[in-house]
């Protein structure tokens, strides 16, 4: 009734909240899909790249930026944080935020970011820690040490974040995963028997066969190289929902780590195996990697 009777009020009052609606900061950061094409693998592959808002508007000369290198899950792609998660913003303000370039590489659905030793075009280790980094750097305007490199990802993704980091400690100086798939060998993985035989099958396909392996994959198992993480120094920081499936392994390698007195940042939270707890996850872990970039 007041709008009614005070015709010129209303006006204004919409005139106020339309100059207010365009003071608000709109996220404005630049998608790219780039071309990463692998020559250990005979391959050609993608990457998503969102460069935050301030890359372009400061021009040529300016401070380079630091990476956030950002993994997709098992039997997904490398655009699956910007099409499958909930909020489709949510990449681009915290590239804005933090002034952060994010990069999401291809990982192809069951590669687990390693080396395999049976499949010749699936080694994901060298690709990622020689030839993405290397075509990153050399594209963008790029911190090129381990001081303004940071990686995590989810599921396989968390897997990939915290192997890589590990074996390579002096590509990155944090290192983080959300509900990662810490051990091959899928011994406390709460799934039903079908999908584990499955799975199963799927890792046999990248290191062989697990009857035949001398050490049951434990050369690959993230849990097992807490020492190793210890010894490294790389700040950590890891999360999974008490609800998922692979919530025991992610606690075994924290009793691990707590055993052996290795900083890190640990949490779970309520929820499961879903992009709704990953999209929560993801801004406490930039901000994690954040403090960790400014420090140095």
């Amino acid at each position: 009734m007041q709008l009614l009777k005070h015709p010129k009020t209303s006006v204004r009052q919409l005139l106020v909240l339309f100059c207010f609606l365009l003071a608000l900061p709109l996220y404005a950061a630049k998608v790219d899909s780039l071309d990463i094409p692998s020559a250990v693998m005979k391959k050609n592959l993608r990457a998503v790249v969102v460069l935050p808002d301030s890359y372009a508007a400061a021009g040529k000369n300016t401070s380079p930026y630091p990476v956030l290198y950002l993994l997709h899950g098992g039997y997904g792609h490398f655009n699956d944080w910007i099409t499958k998660i909930p909020d489709k913003t949510l990449i681009h303000r915290l590239a804005d935020q933090y002034n952060l370039i994010i990069v999401m590489p291809e990982g192809e659905v069951f590669s687990y970011y390693l080396d395999s030793p049976v499949v010749q075009d699936s080694q994901f280790e060298t690709y990622l820690t020689k030839e993405v980094i290397n075509q990153i750097d050399n594209t963008y305007r790029t911190v090129r040490t381990s001081k303004g490199r940071v990686i995590t990802g989810l599921s396989m993704g968390g897997y990939g974040a915290l192997y890589l980091a590990t074996r390579h400690p002096d590509l990155y100086c944090a290192a983080g995963s959300m509900s990662g798939a810490l051990n091959p060998d899928m011994n406390a993985w709460k799934l039903p028997p079908d999908a584990t035989k499955n799975i199963k099958a799927a890792f046999e396909k990248i290191l062989g066969s697990f009857s035949q392996s001398p050490d049951g994959w434990a050369a690959y198992s993230v849990v097992g190289m807490a020492d190793t993480m210890k010894k490294n120094g790389l700040k950590l920081v890891i999360d999974c929902g008490v609800d998922d499936f692979l919530i025991e392994p992610n606690r075994e390698l924290h009793r691990r780590l707590v055993f052996n007195q290795t900083p890190h940042d640990y949490s779970e939270r309520p929820g499961g195996h879903s992009w709704e707890f990953w999209q929560n996850a993801l801004p406490y872990q930039v901000l994690f990697f954040s403090k960790v970039l400014g420090g140095n």
